[in-house]
């Protein structure tokens, strides 16, 4: 697995696919990424210091796990299927056992920045992305 940050944000709000750049930590690669509107304006939000006056999605579903006594762990985006990335949260309760839940890597980044979670791109998903550039 090769540890990503997040390195930019497009939004164009003419439009309804919003784009994240994902960069390697270590390295040069790039992976974009399309989420939606709302998912990138979450994300904006949270980097840019906004806080609501009321929890917005992401910020509901943090609490809620930091309420539960666990920890988003990382995040791992680890597959590519017919044009569409997969990720999984790993939460990690308070007794040291880790669960593994299925998300999609726009809600999974959005709750990475709130956590302060590493991301990590599994190599094989860069090597795909790579090839429809």
């Amino acid at each position: 697995m090769i540890e990503m940050e997040l390195n930019k944000i497009i939004i164009d709000e003419k439009r309804h696919d919003q784009i994240i750049v994902l960069k390697e930590k270590n390295g040069e690669r790039l992976l974009p990424i399309v989420i939606g509107l709302q998912e990138a304006s979450s994300i904006k939000m949270k980097l840019s210091g906004v806080n609501p006056p009321r929890p917005l999605t992401h910020d509901l579903l943090a609490s809620v796990v930091m309420h539960l006594e666990a920890k988003i762990e990382k995040v791992v985006i680890d597959k590519i299927e017919n044009n569409t990335f997969h990720a999984k949260l790993f939460l990690k309760g308070e007794n040291g056992k880790v669960k593994i839940i299925d998300a999609r890597p726009s809600d999974s980044v959005a709750l990475s920045v709130r956590a302060k979670a590493p991301i990590f791109v599994e190599e094989e998903v860069l090597k795909q992305s790579a090839n429809y550039k």
